[in-house]
């Protein structure tokens, strides 16, 4: 399916959802609203093939707002295609897990959480997975502090 293709049927099928897409060196990029991202993610899975989820991650976009963005990137196997998909959210806002559609998504939900403190709803174990339970903070925040937190002795944590 040719980038073109793939947009015309994306805005068929979410005129209000689908807020921009761009290509850019034959890769699609589509711009969503956060609350469609299941239904539109679904779709992409079901109906156009896009089967694999290559990576999953947050952007800090402080001091912008909307804060964060969440980016897919996925690989349609059959179709040798890419496409991206990006959806902007505030701090505090929650946006809709794709776990139950890529299980992969499971570990690239909870290091976004785990680094920037994006809350991924409906996740069926949303951790930390690379720091301790106790770690105060998202290190990945842009107003995190650049040299960490300021312990008065070293903090390590109980294993």
């Amino acid at each position: 399916m040719a980038e073109r293709k793939l947009i015309t049927k994306m805005r068929e099928r979410f005129p209000s959802e689908l807020i921009d897409s761009r290509v850019f060196r034959d890769e699609v990029t589509l711009i969503v609203q956060k609350d469609a991202v299941l239904e539109i993610m679904r779709y992409l899975h079901d109906e156009l093939a896009f089967d694999f989820l290559t990576d999953l991650c947050g952007v800090d976009r402080f001091p912008d707002h909307p804060r964060f963005e969440v980016v897919y990137h996925l690989y349609s196997i059959g179709g040798n295609e890419r496409v991206r998909v990006k959806a902007s959210l505030e701090e505090g806002e929650k946006i809709s897990s794709v776990e139950s559609i890529w299980k992969g998504a499971n570990w690239y939900e909870s290091e976004t959480f785990d680094m920037l403190g994006i809350l991924f709803e409906n996740h069926p174990d949303l951790k930390r997975i690379l720091l301790w339970d106790d770690f105060d903070g998202h290190p990945l925040k842009k107003d995190f502090p650049t040299e960490g937190r300021d312990f008065d002795k070293p903090v390590l944590p109980e294993t």
